[in-house]
């Protein structure tokens, strides 16, 4: 009786009040035909909630987005491919999609009657302004009797996501000065001599050119052995984030956190356009050691897209595992917020001898409310001179700095960027 309660609406429990009401003063007043119209009003909410539970509401569902992968402001298409899974026709149905709040309203929309086994698709569009990955679903049903006396309200259960990466901006046809070649501009045979075979050394086969046969190789092994090609050399970058919540300010996409990880997603997809190998160091990858290893655009933008703000010890197992990555040499590109003195001199022992280093220094007053809250000219932050005397070149940014224009000062020489 409580499940069918449940079904009535506000009107159906107003007639049923009523109904009881003249029931009662009916059989108390001796007045029959009152009595007939207050079991009316009671049967009629009563019998449609009994109606409503007969009915199967047992539905498949596909759930598609199209691209399941997009940037920050880009739409995807989501179909969905509801069929009737249950023994009988279904009603006409009310739907809502659920979704997170960031994906914009919920789509609401109408599913005819559905024969047994039969199909129905329904398209609509999501935009998302914050990076991320988002829920869709489950998708909730509504029916209604025709009076307004009783509702039913089901979950078809199944969701899915879709991942929002960071926006990517052109940076134009700047390139960062130096050659970047680190262990991965190491020749092959050259890392053979000290042992790793494996790597540029294999057994002989036949048609092999016999000027290729590796002698040292062969009288170790016992039989023949030949160089493999030489590849050509590949130029290293590390990418380090640093994610401090403290250091970072503003909200949003106009925050400083938001300005760094797209900084990161663009300058990473521009190096891996210009074949670099790159190693992103991150919360993320610090955590599951995949800093270590050279990573494709996809991987790249997926860890980004789900970086948050962290913690100070967090930036420090950050510095820790960038330390092996830049030990080689190579392109070192660190996108950091105000530092003290030590924490500057961290991060400035990740550049090699003849190494190439830049850094993009946030400046805290530069986003968000302390932007406001600035008055005459920025002073120097502690940390800019302690990476330029260790050889970095350094851009401080605010909020109304393009990325494009510091990556061309920093791809010039030039030492500073104006801040907004």
């Amino acid at each position: 009786m409580r499940r069918l309660r449940d079904l009535l609406t506000t009107r159906g429990r107003a007639f049923v009040a009523a109904g009881t009401t003249l029931v009662l003063c009916g059989v108390g007043l001796g007045f029959t035909d009152l009595t007939r119209i207050g079991v009316l009003l009671v049967a009629l909410p009563l019998l449609s909630g009994l109606l409503m539970r007969r009915h199967d509401l047992r539905f498949a569902l596909e759930r598609t987005a199209v691209p399941g992968r997009i940037q920050v402001d880009e739409q995807s298409v989501v179909t969905l491919a509801i069929e009737n899974a249950g023994g009988a026709a279904s009603p006409l149905l009310m739907a809502e999609e659920q979704l997170d709040y960031a994906l914009g309203d919920r789509p609401r929309f109408v599913v005819p009657r559905l024969r047994r086994g039969e199909r129905q698709e329904v398209h609509y569009t999501v935009r998302s302004h914050v990076r991320g990955r988002h829920r869709l679903g489950p998708l909730g049903v509504r029916l209604r009797d025709p009076f307004g006396l009783s509702t039913r309200v089901a979950a078809i259960s199944g969701s899915s996501d879709i991942l929002v990466l960071p926006r990517i901006l052109p940076l134009g046809g700047g390139q960062p000065p130096g050659s970047g070649v680190g262990a991965e501009g190491v020749i092959p045979h050259m890392v053979a001599l000290h042992g790793e075979d494996d790597v540029s050394i294999r057994s002989y086969r036949d048609g092999d050119d016999l000027r290729r046969i590796h002698w040292p190789a062969t009288a170790k092994t016992g039989e023949l052995m030949v160089r493999q090609e030489d590849r050509p050399a590949r130029r290293r970058a590390a990418i380090v984030l640093d994610s401090r919540a403290r250091g970072h300010h503003g909200s949003g996409s106009s925050g400083s956190f938001e300005w760094a990880v797209t900084a990161c997603a663009s300058v990473g997809v521009h190096l891996l356009d210009q074949g670099y190998a790159v190693h992103l160091v991150t919360d993320e990858t610090a955590e599951d050691s995949r800093a270590s290893a050279s990573i494709e655009v996809d991987p790249l933008l997926d860890v980004l897209a789900m970086a948050e703000p962290g913690s100070d010890d967090q930036f420090a197992d950050v510095l820790q595992a960038a330390h092996p990555v830049t030990a080689s040499g190579g392109l070192v590109l660190a996108v950091v917020t105000e530092l003290d003195e030590e924490l500057a001199r961290r991060v400035a022992s990740l550049r090699q001898p003849g190494g190439t280093a830049l850094a993009v220094v946030l400046d805290p007053d530069g986003f968000g409310a302390a932007r406001r809250r600035r008055t005459g000219a920025p002073s120097e932050m502690a940390c800019v001179p302690v990476l330029r005397g260790a050889g970095w070149s350094v851009a401080v940014v605010g909020s109304g700095d393009e990325l494009a224009s510091v990556w061309g000062v920093l791809s010039g020489g030039t030492a500073r960027v104006g801040v907004a």
